[in-house]
């Protein structure tokens, strides 16, 4: 059995700091826990460090009785959690700063994103479960961290749908198990064909079930607006994000290494789902006002478009690297969204931000270019991720799913622009106070977040080639 613990770097990096931030905390005065969030931020970049040479060096390999694979899709989930989690921690900074429970925020926000890593490399039914369970319950305190009413409620509904889908999927992993006596990937692709198919599809339902509600995905979705407006901005932002990373590379292997031959026309579920979440998502957007409501569905749309290639992940070549470069653009892109809004705590409404290109111009074009990259225009990353996606849909047999996603994509400019239009007005500028930038951390992310989007969609063909890599067989 392989145990090579330098192999789970990325993931120790995360618990350790979580479990010496907690330690460290009770001893420092509240006005120094900040060093707890410098030293999340240097577990994060030693995990990138761990993750770069591992991908250098491409040292493939299973863990722990193959329950953990560490191989290309591992490498670019740990590489958008590892970048992602650095912009979570800097438009935090002002929210959390000088908070009694200052300590806690970070070490919850290391926990939740150690399961994101640990899903990403899930080999096995139990430590997908596992995986499920760490990424979900630190964020279930988080989303009421302020302790107000409306965070409480918004908290209260995502844990149980949270605690629901998870017995669900529980429940779906005992009979996949039952099915195949196994609850490793590689042998339940060996015994599923020959189980029960009324089993074997129930199963997959259920373990789906838990994945899709981390990824926000229809029918799911219904804690996403509410979470995403009554949380506090930066842990809407994370909740919004990074779990889905997790939970759609989980849902890739799964279906690509434990089901390709098992008989449920698994793919042809999955267009359905992508082709409700997509519309979904962009028609309850059209007539929100509040740009957090917003910022919610267009995030249910966005994984419409990324669960076209887990409908094709046995289809299409192009499915997985489609799929990671997509992810790890829509990461960049929508937290420096979220930054923006985290940067201008008084401008909660669209009409708020009127006038916001001649007082703040900095974080007009910051608007202007993640609001553009998420409904997929050139040169952001978001646009050769959709680009990868909808050709591995036609290239998979599902011409029309990439069809109706086109068209979706054109409907979404429609409330982006809602957004943008007011950025440039004039007559009836909103307020200077709701203007007001609460602190430059938040406003430095925004812009680090849309450098980096403009950055893959420049210079993306070496991450396109890197995620083109393939799975372990």
């Amino acid at each position: 059995m392989n145990e090579n613990l330098t192999a789970l770097l990325p993931e120790l990096a995360l618990l350790g700091a979580a479990v010496l931030g907690l330690l460290t905390g009770c001893w420092l005065p509240r006005r120094r826990q900040w060093i707890v969030a410098v030293l999340a931020a240097v577990a994060c970049a030693a995990g990138l460090t761990a993750t770069a040479v591992t991908l250098a060096t491409g040292r493939e390999q299973t863990v722990f009785s193959g329950a953990f694979a560490v191989d290309t899709a591992t490498g670019v989930g740990r590489l958008a959690v590892l970048t992602a989690l650095p912009l979570v921690i800097g438009m935090s900074v002002e929210t959390v700063r000088n908070h009694p429970r200052e300590t806690e925020y970070w070490v919850l926000l290391l926990l939740s994103g150690a399961g994101t890593l640990a899903l990403t490399g899930a080999d096995d039914l139990l430590m997908l479960f596992a995986a499920y369970l760490l990424a979900s319950l630190p964020a279930y305190a988080l989303a009421a961290f302020a302790k107000d009413a409306r965070g409480t409620e918004a908290a209260l509904k995502y844990y149980l749908m949270g605690a629901l889908l998870g017995t669900v999927m529980l429940g779906g992993t005992a009979l996949l198990y039952g099915a195949g006596h196994t609850t490793h990937y590689r042998a339940l692709a060996t015994a599923l064909p020959l189980a029960p198919y009324g089993l074997v599809a129930v199963g997959l339902i259920g373990v789906l079930a838990g994945l899709l509600f981390k990824a926000g995905a229809v029918p799911a979705h219904f804690w996403v607006p509410d979470v995403t407006e009554g949380a506090p901005v930066p842990v809407a932002a994370y909740v919004t994000t990074l779990p889905k990373i997790g939970a759609l590379i989980a849902g890739y292997r799964l279906l690509h290494q434990a089901l390709p031959g098992s008989g449920v026309n698994w793919p042809l579920l999955l267009a359905v789902v992508a082709a409700l979440t997509m519309s979904l998502g962009n028609l309850a957007a059209f007539f929100q006002t509040s740009v957090t409501r917003l910022l919610a569905y267009s995030t249910i749309s966005q994984v419409g478009y990324l669960l076209m290639a887990l409908a094709v992940a046995t289809r299409s070549g192009l499915a997985q690297k489609g799929l990671l470069f997509y992810l790890l653009a829509y990461a960049v892109t929508n937290l420096g969204a979220f930054a923006v809004v985290a940067a201008l705590p008084r401008a909660r409404a669209l009409t708020d931000y009127r006038g916001l290109a001649a007082r703040r111009p900095g974080l007009a074009a910051v608007l202007v270019v993640c609001l553009l990259g998420l409904v997929g225009t050139p040169p952001t990353g978001v646009f050769l991720g959709k680009l990868e996606i909808f050709s591995a849909a036609v290239d998979g047999g599902f011409t029309w799913l990439a069809v109706l996603a086109v068209a979706n994509t054109v409907a979404s400019l429609f409330y982006y622009l809602r957004w943008l239009g007011p950025l440039f007005a004039t007559a009836g500028a909103a307020p200077a106070a709701a203007h007001a930038v609460r602190g430059r951390t938040a406003a430095a992310t925004a812009c680090t977040a849309a450098a980096l989007s403009l950055a893959l969609g420049i210079g993306g063909s070496a991450v396109l080639t890197l995620a083109g890599g393939p799975l372990l067989p």
